[in-house]
C-alpha cells in the first residue's frame, strides 16, 4: 500500500504525497489557499431567485467553501433573462477570468448555442467545464385540475390552451413547446415572464392553464389541483418512481421526426446545467476549483443535504465527463432546423 511505502521517507515527502494524491500539489494548495483567502466567489445564475435551479446552486455554497482552499465565501447573482443568453454572454464577455466568478447559466446553454440562437455572443467551447449536478432528469406537462383537462383527448380538443414560461429560450419554455407540438395540441398559446415560484402561483390561480415542469418543483405542488399528462424521463428509462406510470411523450409521437426530436431534447439536457469559467482562468486556479467540485461531488453529506433542499437526488457529473457529453450531442441539420422553429417565439409550425 501507499502509505505502507512512504513510512521510511522524510516527513516532508510524506507530506507531499499526500497533496499529490489529492490532486493538488503543496505549492498550488498553499498558493491557492492564500489566493482564495478573505475572498468572495460568486456563481452568476441565468435565472430568478426560489426555483429549482436555483434551490440546486444554493445546495453547493457549504460543500464549494469547504473545499476550495481559504474557504471563500460564495453568493450568487441573479442574471435571468432569454434563456440564460445574458447570463452566459457575461460569463464569457465581460467577467474578469481570476477565478472568482463561476457561471451556471442554466440548461439552455448548449441549446442556444448549437441552435445559433439570436443573441448567442459566446462559443460554448471555450468555456472552462468544472462540471454539472443533475445529468438525469423528469419534465412533466401538467394543467390545473379546474381546467377539466383529464385527458390527452380533452387536452388535444381544446384551443388556445395558455402555456406558462420564464422567458422564451428557458428551458421550461423550449420543454413547453416541445409537449405542445408532439401532443398535438390546438393553437396554444405561450404566456413568458414568470419567475419560477410566479409560475406555479398562476398555474393554481388559473392565470395559465398549463406549464412543462420538473418533477421535484411539481411534487411541492397541491396534488389535488392538478393533472398529469405525459413525461420526458432523462436518459430515456431512467423512471422517477412518483411518475413511473406516466405515458412518455414518445409514445404520442406521430412520426420518426417527433421520437428524433424528443431525442434531441435529451441529448441537449443530459449536460445537466453546466458550470463554467470564462476562457483564459489560468490554469491553477482552474484545477483548484474542478478538485472542489469533485469532492463536493463525491461527499456523501452533500447528498443527502441536496435531497433534503432540491427534493431529488443530485445525478453530478466531473468536468471531465460533462466535457465529453458536451463533444457527442447530436447536430443533424434537418431536425435542428425544426427544432428551432419549435423554439422560437412564433406560434407552433403547421404539422
Amino acid at each position: 500500500m501507499k502509505g505502507q511505502e512512504n513510512r521510511s521517507k522524510p516527513g516532508a515527502l510524506i507530506v507531499a504525497t499526500l497533496f499529490f494524491t489529492v490532486g493538488l500539489s503543496p505549492t498550488i494548495a498553499v498558493a491557492q489557499s492564500a489566493f482564495y483567502q478573505g475572498k468572495t466567489v460568486t456563481i452568476i445564475q441565468g435565472r430568478g431567485p426560489g426555483g429549482t435551479g436555483d434551490l440546486r446552486v444554493k445546495a453547493l455554497f457549504p460543500f464549494l467553501q469547504k473545499y476550495i482552499p481559504g474557504n471563500p465565501t460564495i453568493v450568487s447573482q441573479y442574471v435571468a433573462g432569454a434563456g440564460g443568453r445574458i447570463a452566459a454572454n457575461q460569463m464569457y464577455n465581460r467577467v474578469r477570468p481570476d477565478g472568482l466568478t463561476i457561471g451556471n447559466p442554466g440548461a439552455g446553454l448548449l441549446t442556444q448555442a448549437v441552435l445559433d440562437a439570436t443573441g448567442v455572443e459566446y462559443d460554448f467551447n471555450k468555456f472552462i467545464y468544472l462540471g454539472s449536478l443533475d445529468s438525469t432528469v423528469h419534465w412533466l406537462f401538467i394543467t390545473r385540475k379546474e381546467a377539466g383537462l383529464t385527458t390527452v383527448e380533452k387536452l388535444r380538443s381544446a384551443s388556445g390552451l395558455r402555456i406558462g414560461a420564464q422567458s422564451v429560450g428557458h428551458t421550461i419554455y423550449n420543454t413547453g413547446r416541445l409537449f405542445a407540438w408532439v401532443l398535438g395540441l390546438k393553437e396554444p398559446k405561450f404566456v413568458v415572464g414568470y419567475a419560477a415560484p410566479e409560475l406555479d402561483v398562476a398555474l393554481l390561480q388559473g392565470e395559465v392553464d398549463a406549464k412543462a415542469g420538473l418533477a421535484a418543483s411539481v411534487l411541492r405542488l397541491e396534488q389535488r389541483l392538478i393533472d398529469y399528462h405525459a413525461i420526458i424521463d432523462v436518459p430515456k428509462g431512467n423512471k422517477d418512481s412518483h411518475f413511473a406510470r406516466l405515458p412518455e411523450l414518445e409514445s404520442f409521437a406521430r412520426s420518426d421526426l417527433d421520437r428524433q426530436l424528443v431525442a434531441l431534447q435529451r441529448a441537449f439536457r443530459v449536460t445537466g446545467t453546466p458550470f463554467i469559467l470564462p476562457p483564459g482562468t489560468p490554469k491553477d486556479r482552474v484545477e483548484v476549483l474542478q478538485e472542489a467540485f469533485r469532492k463536493t461531488f463525491k461527499d456523501p453529506e452533500f447528498a443527502r443535504e441536496y435531497t433534503k433542499v432540491v427534493n431529488d437526488e443530485p445525478s453530478p457529473l466531473f468536468a471531465e465527463q460533462l466535457e465529453s457529453f458536451i463533444k457527442e450531442v447530436p447536430r443533424d441539420a434537418e431536425v435542428i432546423e425544426v427544432y428551432k422553429k419549435l423554439l422560437g417565439a412564433d406560434p407552433l409550425p403547421p404539422r
